[in-house]
C-alpha cells in the first residue's frame, strides 16, 4: 500500500495585537493595517483620549479599552503609536507581560527608557520589531540588503528634509508636542537615516553633530566599523519645495541610490509579517528593540554633541 498521505497542518491562529494611540499615525498606518492584515486579530484600542479611542475601534470592527493594562492583558502582542516617552514605559510593561512588541521609532528618546524596554523585551523572551519605515518597505528594504552584502561602500549622504513646520503647513502631525519640541528633526527622521547606514555600512564608531539656523537643521558625520563615513542632513522645516528624503551610497561599485518607496501602509504590513515570523520561529529581527535602543543611544549622543 502506498503512505498515507499526511494530513495538512492547520494554519497558525492568527496573532492577537492590540493598539495604543490614536493619533493621525495611529489612524493612517497602525489601524488599517492591522484591521487588514490575514495574520492578525485587531484586538482592540486604547488611547489618552477615550472619545478619540471609541472614534477609531468603530471604524475598524474593534473594541476600545479605557485603560492599557486590560488591552495588554486581552493580546498577544501590542503594536504602538505613541509619542516616545509614552510608549517606552508602557512597551515594558507589556514585554513583562510577555507580550510581543511592535514598536515605533524612536524607542524613547532617553537612553535609559529604551534600555529599560530592550531589557524587558529580553527577560520576558518575547520578540520584538521597530517600526523604521525604510527597513521594511518592499523596495528600500530589498535594496538595504542588496547593497549591505555587495559591501564596498567608503562614502554615504543623507537627507531627509520635511517641511512639517514650513510656513503654512497644514500636516497634522505639526500638532505633535514631541516633534516641535527642541531637536524633533533628529528624534523624527533621524531614525530613518540610521536604520540604513547601519545595516549597509556598519556600526558607528564615530559621531559629530551641528545644528544651524534659522530652522534648525541637524547636520549629522559619521564614522562607521566598515572605514565609511556617512553624513546625514534633517530637518522639519524644509521649504515645501525642496522637501525631499534621499541617500546616496559611493564606492568601488560606483554609485547607488535608494529607491523611491510607496508610503507607510505597505512597509507596516511588512513589519507586521516580520513580527509574526520572529514569534512563530522564535528568532530575533535585526531591527528589534535592541536596535532601537542603539538608534537612540547614536541620537542622544548627537543631542549633546
Amino acid at each position: 500500500m502506498p503512505p498515507a498521505t499526511p494530513a495538512p497542518s492547520a494554519p497558525p491562529s492568527p496573532l492577537r495585537i492590540g493598539l495604543l494611540g490614536t493619533g493621525p499615525w495611529a489612524g493612517h498606518t497602525h489601524a488599517p493595517a492591522l484591521a487588514a492584515h490575514p495574520g492578525v486579530r485587531f484586538t482592540g484600542v486604547w488611547g489618552r483620549r477615550p472619545e478619540a479611542a471609541a472614534a477609531l475601534a468603530a471604524a475598524h470592527g474593534t473594541r476600545a479599552y479605557a485603560d492599557p493594562d486590560a488591552l495588554i492583558a486581552d493580546c498577544d502582542a501590542v503594536a504602538f503609536a505613541l509619542p516616545p516617552d509614552v510608549q517606552a514605559p508602557l512597551a515594558a510593561r507589556a514585554a513583562a507581560a510577555g507580550r510581543h512588541l511592535l514598536l515605533d521609532k524612536p524607542v524613547a528618546t532617553t537612553v535609559a527608557a529604551a534600555r529599560e524596554v530592550a531589557e524587558a523585551a529580553e527577560r520576558a523572551g518575547v520578540a520584538s520589531v521597530v517600526f523604521c519605515t525604510l527597513r521594511f518597505a518592499p523596495e528600500t528594504a530589498a535594496w538595504i540588503e542588496e547593497q549591505s552584502a555587495r559591501g564596498g561602500w567608503y562614502l554615504a549622504q543623507a537627507h531627509w528634509l520635511g517641511s512639517l513646520f514650513a510656513a503654512g503647513s497644514t500636516s497634522e502631525y505639526a500638532a505633535s508636542p514631541w516633534r516641535r519640541a527642541e531637536g524633533g528633526a533628529l528624534w523624527d527622521v533621524g531614525p530613518h537615516a540610521l536604520s540604513v547606514l547601519l545595516p549597509v555600512l556598519g556600526e558607528v564608531t564615530d559621531l559629530s553633530a551641528a545644528v544651524t539656523t534659522p530652522d534648525g537643521a541637524h547636520h549629522l558625520v559619521l564614522r562607521h566599523a566598515s572605514g565609511a563615513s556617512a553624513t546625514a542632513t534633517l530637518s522639519l522645516s524644509a521649504p515645501p519645495a525642496a522637501a525631499h528624503a534621499g541617500l546616496e551610497l559611493f564606492g568601488e561599485h560606483g554609485r547607488a541610490a535608494l529607491p523611491s518607496w510607496q508610503g507607510a501602509g505597505p512597509a507596516l504590513h511588512a513589519a507586521l509579517d516580520a513580527l509574526l515570523a520572529a514569534v512563530r520561529h522564535d528568532r530575533h529581527h535585526p531591527c528589534d528593540a535592541r536596535f532601537g535602543l542603539r538608534l537612540t543611544e547614536l541620537l542622544a549622543a548627537a543631542e549633546t554633541t
